[in-house]
């Protein structure tokens, strides 16, 4: 069973390359052998979906992309899709390796091993893993608060259901979806106070027959609005069949239910991914953990469906301004997970060490923690 964790659409024209010069990494992080490369770069990213999955390998995808279109002739790119998170992937890494890539963006937390191992035996290599949480002097980690995004598509989500019922697609029973689960939850709480959401765990990232099951089940449990922290469209197409508001993840797919189409958290890689290959480029590049926001650009939410109203975008604008003036967060207490308990309390915010363990729901949601 995979447990990776994951998780594009910006006028990314204002970040240009802003990263590059002051990534938030670690204090404590450990310069790498510094050496400036000679000729193109090559860069290689392996994906566990298809790279026109409409979610999160597109997502990276078109942050590869972006790396073309900046760095030019100074780099080649290249890519691995549909890799299985399993003994499969040390195999791709070690022949982009001998294919002379000099950086490695590994997509999916089941890589994590691998690129650990692959990283201790090439000391002249980069390895980049997005969502995992082991560094070496050779090997970086980065992702963002996609809660935040999470939060103000689950604020559409709320004001579009009739029922109070609103479905969720959830992959595995891990930190980082649940956080992303709860923050879904209490952004739909935040503009109707009695909605509830009700969880299906379908224990794969990429399985557009799984969510459109699970779409369905959902309709079925009376849920008006569907929403996914999944891969695919399938459910989105599904819901723009059966006439469900719907709200995507990591990509913007309003065109595969243009009227059903509410939002979705986003996230933008491109910049940071061109600053991470310039670096090597360079040879200024730094291991580090990097978390993006709004307020960089890194996370946001794609442009609104046709039915979310005034209100409601005047709604999630205001609370966006407060997420990026760091005023409010959507794990300010006080919060109380499935059973009553407080487990932020009032007049504290969750850390980021908190965030990344999370293993419970909040109140209002229907599933377990646990799948």
């Amino acid at each position: 069973m995979s447990t990776s964790p994951r998780p594009f659409r910006l006028a990314a024209a204002a970040l240009s390359i802003v990263l590059a010069a002051g990534l938030a990494l670690s204090a404590t992080a450990t310069a790498a052998p510094a050496k400036r490369a000679a000729g193109p770069v090559k860069a290689a990213w392996i994906y566990v979906g298809p790279h026109t999955d409409g979610g999160w390998s597109q997502a990276h995808d078109q942050g590869r992309l972006w790396v073309d279109k900046k760095l030019g002739a100074v780099v080649k790119t290249t890519y691995k899709e549909n890799v299985p998170e399993g003994p499969q992937v040390a195999q791709v890494i070690e022949s982009l390796i001998r294919d002379g890539n000099k950086i490695i963006f590994a997509t999916s937390f089941g890589f994590q091993n691998a690129m650990a191992a692959a990283a201790a035996k090439h000391p002249d290599v980069k390895f980049e893993m997005a969502t995992g949480t082991k560094q070496s002097a050779n090997m970086a980690e980065y992702f963002g608060a996609g809660e935040d995004a999470i939060y103000l598509s689950g604020m559409a989500a709320g004001a579009a259901t009739r029922s109070g019922v609103i479905g969720y697609i959830v992959p595995f029973p891990i930190p980082e979806v649940i956080r992303h689960a709860n923050a879904f939850a209490l952004g739909a709480q935040a503009t109707n106070p009695k909605a509830k959401v009700k969880l299906v765990w379908t224990f794969s990232w990429f399985a557009p027959d799984k969510e459109k099951k699970a779409a369905e089940s959902l309709k079925a449990a009376g849920a008006d609005v569907i929403g996914q922290n999944v891969d695919s469209p399938a459910a989105g197409q599904f819901a723009e069949t059966a006439g469900l508001p719907w709200v995507g993840y990591d990509s913007d797919a309003s065109k595969f239910a243009p009227k059903q189409w509410l939002t979705a958290a986003v996230y933008n890689w491109g910049p940071y991914y061109a600053s991470r290959v310039k670096a090597v480029i360079d040879g200024t590049w730094k291991t580090g953990f990097y978390y993006g926001n709004i307020k960089d650009g890194f996370t946001d939410i794609a442009p609104f469906g046709p039915s979310v109203s005034a209100a409601t975008r005047a709604k999630i604008a205001a609370r966006r301004k407060t997420l990026i003036a760091g005023t409010w967060n959507e794990y300010n207490g006080p919060i109380m997970d499935q059973a009553g308990k407080v487990r932020i309390a009032a007049g504290k915010r969750a850390t980021l060490g908190e965030l990344l363990g999370m293993d419970w729901l909040v109140k209002g949601i229907d599933g377990r923690p646990k799948g």
